[in-house]
């Protein structure tokens, strides 16, 4: 079997069969085929696509490149969440401990924030004493005694994936379905997911801004999902707009908790109740959308979700003040009145990573005091002057450089414009 005459045959419109593909990827991984043939071989893939069979054994190769965690030692119905990333998504701060409080198992392994988006390991790593580093043991024993742990991503999982991820990078073949959908795939499925719940993000703040291609996405991988055993749902969530108010770490820690308390934005709690709803139907196929929701919420009322995240958070050796430390506070205003008709999440996001609440490189650190809170959002009203942001910088010369992504982020116009649906589909 030879390398080039594999990328012929995708770059002729084929389809790879699954041994071919193994060798693929085992032969990448090992360093026996060259950057050079693979990322030919991303570019034919990018052009030509991949079939549902192919891309379901490309996600098993990727997954077969590394080490997998075996979670059968947690008892009970084990249920699983990603999202294709946002800003202002916060949403596994209040999900996880939810789904904790419903009686599922939350095993929750979770990434660091890179570009506009966040990350929730960064923003639970801003709670004094937090780890986000257990051990794998440790993880168990904690999920099968609380319901619930939320750590960063461990060991060698889909060493595959990061190396073929990397190469995509930077030949300009990232924006392929097939290989966006097996990159995040891999990495649940390495990460002994059994019941997975997909939030996919459309809009101008997700990394697929149109929402055809975010139902796509969103159909792929749960075609992969049931291909590998998996039950599987997913939904699909606007990110036009940040998600609640809050954009940073310390600061989106609070609107969480104020969530957990049912005081948060109605936006992120609806987020998550459609999450919980696919959850709670995976397990439960006969039950309706209504009775789903009517048991998420009695557990809400009853004050289930903050007490469980408070257990969650002195499990894992945190410490939670009543509240977490915030920079110096400056006042973004409006120069016209009107309605707010746009809000670019994408802006927002990138005004944080100026503010040092996210990362352009891996290697950076994060600021977890800094933040933006969006006093006026989509739909709002807003007179000249009018507060439209409390930005927290720290110094003048920060919100400086900020300021001006800030500018372009709002459209504030005399007539108000109608407000497309925050949950756009449920793919099973």
């Amino acid at each position: 079997m030879q390398t080039y005459d594999l990328i012929i045959k995708k770059r002729d419109g084929q389809e790879l069969e699954p041994e071919e593909i193994e060798f693929l990827i085992e032969g990448y991984v090992q360093g026996k085929i060259p950057e050079y043939q693979m990322a030919a071989m991303a570019m034919a893939i990018y052009f030509q696509g991949m079939g549902k069979e192919e891309t379901v054994t490309l996600t098993r190769a990727l997954v077969n490149s590394g080490e997998t965690i075996d979670l059968s030692g947690i008892e009970g119905i084990k249920v699983d969440k990603h999202s294709t990333g946002g800003v202002g998504d916060k949403v596994s701060l209040v999900l996880i401990p939810l789904l904790a409080s419903l009686g599922f198992k939350a095993p929750k392994m979770s990434g660091r924030g890179l570009g506009h988006t966040g990350g929730t390991v960064d923003k639970l790593e801003g709670i004094p004493g937090f780890r986000t580093d257990l051990g794998r043991k440790e993880f168990v024993d904690q999920v099968n005694r609380v319901g619930a742990a939320m750590i960063g991503q461990t060991g060698n999982l889909a060493p595959g994936d990061k190396k073929l991820y990397g190469l995509r990078d930077v030949t300009g073949t990232v924006d392929s379905i097939p290989l966006i959908a097996s990159s995040i795939m891999s990495k649940k499925i390495a990460g002994g997911a059994e019941n997975i719940i997909l939030d996919v993000k459309f809009g101008k703040g997700a990394f697929m801004q149109e929402m055809d291609k975010a139902r796509l996405l969103a159909e792929t991988m749960v075609e992969i999902g049931k291909g590998m055993n998996r039950k599987i749902r997913a939904i699909l969530s606007s990110m036009d707009q940040p998600l609640g108010r809050a954009v940073g770490n310390n600061i989106e820690v609070m609107e969480a908790i104020n969530c957990l308390k049912r005081e948060g934005p109605e936006d992120l709690r609806e987020v998550v109740i459609s999450l919980a709803q696919a959850a709670f139907q995976l397990e439960n196929h006969d039950a309706s959308r209504e009775h789903a929701r009517e048991k998420i919420e009695t557990t809400w009322k009853e004050g289930k979700p903050w007490d469980k995240f408070q257990e969650i958070v002195q499990a894992q050796g945190g410490d939670l003040p009543t509240e977490l430390p915030l920079a110096t506070e400056f006042k973004f205003k409006a120069d016209s009145s009107g309605f707010v008709n746009e809000l670019d999440a994408r802006l927002i996001g990138r005004c944080s990573v100026v503010l040092g609440a996210g990362r352009k490189t891996k290697e950076e650190e994060v600021d977890h005091q800094v933040g933006i809170y969006l006093q006026k959002k989509r739909g709002d009203r807003v007179e000249k002057g009018e507060v439209l942001a409390s930005v927290y910088a720290r110094d003048e010369r920060v919100f400086n450089q900020a300021e001006p992504l800030l500018q372009k982020a709002w459209l504030i116009q005399e007539n108000k414009t109608e407000i497309g649906p925050l949950i756009g589909d449920t793919i099973d």
